[in-house]
């Protein structure tokens, strides 16, 4: 595996399942009055899944369980999130409505569940699992049926995300000997690499028209910076270029901003950036660690 500062909790071998999460990943939206961003912070304790607006007010524990509470995801109408929690001594997919109410599970099976991402529809969740052994991207409808393994490869396969046409997932993955970024059809097949990098790449995300990627790369060095390039693989360019960790970054829905988490304040905060990695500007501030942000439109 390459390196990777922010994504050695992502192996799957020397720690806990839940210590996975501590520096995990994410999906997209806009920075407008109509739209807040979901996070997870261990600031209560444990790791819940905050609510809060764009301009860093009005925060809200959506989840407030005793559990460990992860990689929270909105579907595209803003009306149910889907998280990963540990409340049932095992990592599963849940699912909510966008207020924290009805919270169930919907993925079963050892190994351990993680990282969701909703398809445009809201009919389907893509995430990875380590049920097979090794990492592997799988999809489950939204009411738990059909779990599928769609990459099916004997390397670890991580960090899903669904084109906004729902025709592609977009993963990372180590079969090659470094992690890369890969491109898919919804369906498993026509699997695709499109970095070549001897550094890691990692946390892919579309922009919402489907024509670009946002990832992480350490291929800079002094830390793990968020990149860009074409669907096709090209034009590959560093946004944050700072000496700090920045990582799990989503385009907002207008394409205009991106939400990532950074340690450049000593601990991880959520900031918001333009597009082309100009204005960054810190949502979160606390003594705790606020990570994988996503995107989420008010119903």
């Amino acid at each position: 595996m390459g390196r990777c500062p922010r994504l050695r909790i992502l192996a799957p071998a020397t720690l806990s399942a839940s210590l996975l999460f501590l520096l995990a990943v994410s999906c997209g939206g806009n920075a407008s009055s109509a739209e807040s961003i979901v996070f997870q912070t261990d600031r209560d304790g444990n790791s819940e899944v905050y609510a809060v607006n764009a301009d860093g007010t009005n925060y809200k524990n959506l989840t407030n369980d005793a559990g460990g509470d992860y990689s929270p995801s909105c579907s595209r109408d803003g009306s149910r999130i889907a998280f990963t929690s540990d409340r049932d001594a095992m990592l599963r997919i849940y699912v909510m409505n966008a207020d924290g109410t009805s919270q169930a599970p919907i993925t079963s099976g050892d190994g351990g569940d993680f990282t969701p991402t909703w398809s445009p529809d809201g009919s389907h969740i893509v995430f990875a699992s380590k049920r097979t052994g090794t990492q592997q991207i799988w999809v489950v409808q939204a009411d738990g049926n059909g779990q599928t393994n769609l990459s099916n490869n004997s390397a670890n396969d991580r960090n899903p995300a669904w084109s906004p046409q729902g025709n592609q997932i977009v993963f990372a993955s180590d079969r090659d000997g470094n992690q890369e970024i890969y491109i898919m059809n919804a369906d498993g097949s026509g699997q695709t690499r499109l970095t070549g990098d001897p550094a890691a790449d990692w946390d892919p995300a579309f922009s919402p028209d489907g024509s670009q990627l946002v990832f992480v790369s350490d291929r800079g060095g002094g830390g793990s910076q968020i990149y860009v390039m074409n669907l096709n693989g090209s034009d590959q360019r560093n946004l944050s270029s700072t000496e700090a960790n920045d990582w799990s970054p989503a385009f907002s829905r207008d394409g205009s901003r991106i939400v990532f988490v950074s340690d450049r304040n000593a601990n991880a905060e959520v900031y918001i950036m333009g597009a082309d990695g100009s204005s960054p500007q810190r949502v979160t501030s606390n003594d705790a660690n606020d990570l994988t942000p996503d995107w989420c439109a008010r119903p």
